[in-house]
């Protein structure tokens, strides 16, 4: 049975979708099968794979979303492409906003994905679900169906503040929908280091909760390397093998995969 981890903060532009992608790869070069789910409906993770036009795309997770919700039956690997770099891809793309407004009037709505995800947990070791930056319903379902919580935090004020809103909401899905759901830990992205004022952030963030959650010790470097791997479709490990973010995602999965 495989683990899924959504990687989730309602704050957009944190490195949720750089984080997803290079955790991801860097899990299957480790040998795990691995499944990415593009939760979002911009298609982020869609396009950062390579598939620059998510909204000319066929079959995305809102049509297989659409497919449980009405009781059809699906086709074993429907809709699930294969990235050149070993991982395997749900794609997603704009009409998953139009399922959001479906999932409202849906019976049993929070928990749609964790039955989609039945179907395919026994093929993967690992699922990463993309979060959109938002609380809506899609992204309760990928808290629904996870089994962590992975947090993305940019080392800024503004988000140790959208922090609590989001604690409190999995602590809400925790006890109303899904018991075993844990966070797995914060993960402080896009830090430069050299300043005082990311280094107060992260001192900050450690102290207020430190002490309740893990922080993992890898810190993602400010870099506008990773900012280019998604117009290029490929991971950091091929775009700059050897630079400071290729190194910190490596970190990270050793610290994910303990």
């Amino acid at each position: 049975m495989s683990k899924v981890i959504a990687v989730c903060n309602q704050k957009g532009g944190v490195g949720k979708t750089v984080t997803t992608v290079n955790l991801g790869i860097g899990l299957a070069k480790k040998g795990r099968r691995v499944l990415l789910i593009d939760m979002d409906a911009q298609g982020s993770l869609t396009a950062s794979l390579g598939y620059q036009q998510p909204d000319q795309m066929e079959e995305t997770i809102s049509t297989l979303l659409g497919k449980i919700i009405q009781d059809v039956p699906l086709t074993p690997g429907e809709g699930i492409l294969r990235h050149g770099e070993g991982v395997d891809l749900l794609p997603a793309n704009i009409e998953l906003s139009g399922l959001e407004v479906t999932l409202v009037n849906t019976m049993s709505r929070e928990t749609v994905l964790r039955e989609y995800l039945k179907t395919v947990r026994e093929q993967y070791d690992v699922i990463l679900l993309d979060c959109c930056p938002s609380l809506g319903m899609l992204t309760i379902n990928a808290l629904a169906a996870a089994d962590e919580v992975l947090i993305p935090m940019q080392a800024h004020y503004l988000s140790i503040k959208g922090l609590e809103q989001l604690i409190h909401t999995i602590g809400k899905v925790k006890r109303q929908i899904n018991p075993s759901l844990e966070i797995s830990g914060i993960l402080i992205t896009m830090a430069d280091m050299r300043t005082a004022y990311s280094r107060d952030i992260v001192q900050m963030l450690r102290q207020a909760y430190g002490g309740k959650l893990r922080i993992f010790d890898t810190i993602i470097p400010l870099s506008i390397r990773a900012a280019e791997t998604s117009a290029e479709g490929r991971s950091i490990y091929l775009h700059d093998p050897n630079g400071r973010v290729s190194e910190a995602y490596i970190a990270l999965t050793r610290e994910v995969s303990a």
